[in-house]
């Protein structure tokens, strides 16, 4: 059965080829943005490799095997896959090597110590590996330097630069670059996300290449705050105080939860991320990107090179604190604080 994803063609062919010159590493770092399909990738990859009927030569699964549809059902013996929990911050170290009751003897460390239960491979793929503390990075290190027998190890990740250079040393890098609009215009309308194309394509065009990206941002709600930040940012004049409140007025608007409080403050992190690295493109005389298929003019701010490079640092250092727990309404209020701050610089100093 051929491998049924969008856009990684190449990669296929890569993993094909080192299959079937017997070269295929014990470990993979997955890296590029969230939401093109290196999960899925991952999974279909594992569907191949512990298929009963597939060859070194092909590299694909059957379907129809026994362990086709384990996987299919995720359930195979012999296949681990650990995610962060979508209350935490963090992947729990517990994930990785048991509780402190049973420390080294359950976990994903444990379980590919063991040897196959149904054929000659195991296959782990730890999602969100961005997410590691360094105790779990470090537990995850011992197991990749002596990997067991017949055992694949796939880690994914938004950048190779968030992983120890450790784990970075011992993983083979594949890099997953996003999709094009008409690619992922396409799965989003395959999967039921738009009621038409029209709908599709603008999707596509606010997820930049990210299909996970496209379905947060496509309620109303979202748009208008992305208006709102872009109309506020390109005036010369603009109260911090103002864009905190309407910032925050999105954030409560999801509940009390805590997942998708952090996932908004997120989006209207990335939106001023946009404008930014837009206006910064124009500055340097660059294309923006997805010009081509923007509805909205881009109107220049008339900041400096460094001023604009000084708002995307201040908002990324923000995005990275929403993971670590921060407070929000305080984060919030600091961030866009520290942005007009950087934004309007004293003159003449």
């Amino acid at each position: 059965m051929p491998w049924k994803i969008t856009g990684h063609e190449l990669q296929i062919e890569r993993f094909r080829k080192a299959s079937r010159c017997g070269r295929l590493a014990s470990t993979f770092l997955f890296v590029g943005p969230a939401g093109i399909g290196k999960r899925t990738f991952a999974e279909q990859l594992a569907g191949a490799l512990l298929c009963q009927r597939s060859t070194a030569d092909t590299l694909d699964a059957c379907g129809n095997c026994t362990a086709c549809q384990l996987v299919a059902a995720g359930s195979h013996p012999d296949l681990y896959l650990i995610a962060k929990p979508i209350d935490k911050s963090m992947l729990p170290l517990e994930l990785l090597i048991g509780d402190r009751e049973h420390r080294m003897k359950s976990g994903l460390c444990y379980q590919m110590s063991l040897k196959p239960r149904m054929g000659q491979k195991k296959v782990a793929i730890l999602d969100d590996a961005d997410h590691l503390n360094a105790e779990g990075a470090n537990a995850l290190l011992k197991l990749l330097e002596e990997p067991p027998p017949g055992s694949v190890i796939v880690l994914i990740s938004t950048h190779a630069s968030r992983q120890l250079p450790t784990i970075r040393s011992r993983a083979q890098l594949v890099r997953f670059q996003p999709l094009t609009n008409q690619q992922l215009a396409q799965l989003i309308q395959d999967q039921g996300f738009a009621e038409s194309a029209h709908q599709a394509l603008a999707m596509a065009r606010a997820g930049r290449g990210s299909i996970e990206r496209s379905r947060q941002l496509c309620d109303e709600e979202t748009q208008a705050l992305r208006g709102a930040l872009h109309d506020a940012l390109v005036q010369e004049h603009w109260r911090a105080q103002d864009l905190v409140e309407t910032v925050t007025s999105y954030v409560d608007a999801a509940g009390k939860d805590a997942p998708p409080r952090r996932q908004r403050l997120k989006n209207a992190i990335d939106f001023v991320v946009e404008f930014y690295r837009d206006q910064l493109h124009i500055a340097c005389g660059c294309a923006v990107i997805n010009q081509e298929t923007r509805d909205e003019e881009i109107v220049p701010a008339g900041l400096s090179d460094f001023e604009y490079a000084r708002c995307i640092d201040h908002s990324l250092r923000a995005f990275g604190h929403v993971d670590a727990n921060a407070n929000l309404p305080t984060l919030t209020e600091w961030w866009l604080n520290e942005l007009s701050t950087a934004a309007r610089p004293p003159r003449g100093a």
